[in-house]
């Protein structure tokens, strides 16, 4: 794990990490946002290589959380698998094909929040 700030992550924020690393995702990080936004305290953003892999990824979160007595609030794009938002109220997983994820740059926008980012191969 590297970041510009490490910082510990709730149980279930790391779950959702790991349960993203069980359908390979890659470039994983997650972005402390409980200093400087209201809307949520966490975004965990992955990169899945097809619209099926991230269409995978997220249904793949969103069963193993709802085993865990997790529901999300609202889902987004789950349908064209190319940019699916999972918002679980104090973390949000945003689960990006590589092309979208290039092109909206959450980290960058997001750029003043302390993030970690999870190697492919290691748990958080």
């Amino acid at each position: 794990m590297s970041g510009q700030d490490a910082f510990e992550m709730p149980s279930h924020v790391g779950r959702a990490v790991r349960y993203a690393q069980e359908r390979k995702a890659e470039d994983i990080s997650v972005l402390d946002l409980r200093h400087i936004s209201s809307a949520t305290d966490f975004f965990v953003i992955v990169t899945g290589r097809s619209d099926i892999q991230v269409r995978a990824i997220a249904d793949h979160i969103l069963d193993s959380a709802r085993g865990d007595g997790n529901r999300p609030d609202h889902v987004e794009g789950l349908k064209e698998g190319r940019w699916v938002l999972l918002d679980y109220i104090d973390y949000v997983v945003h689960i990006f094909h590589p092309a979208v994820r290039d092109f909206y740059r959450l980290e960058a926008l997001w750029g003043d929040a302390r993030s970690v980012v999870i190697g492919d191969e290691a748990g958080p």
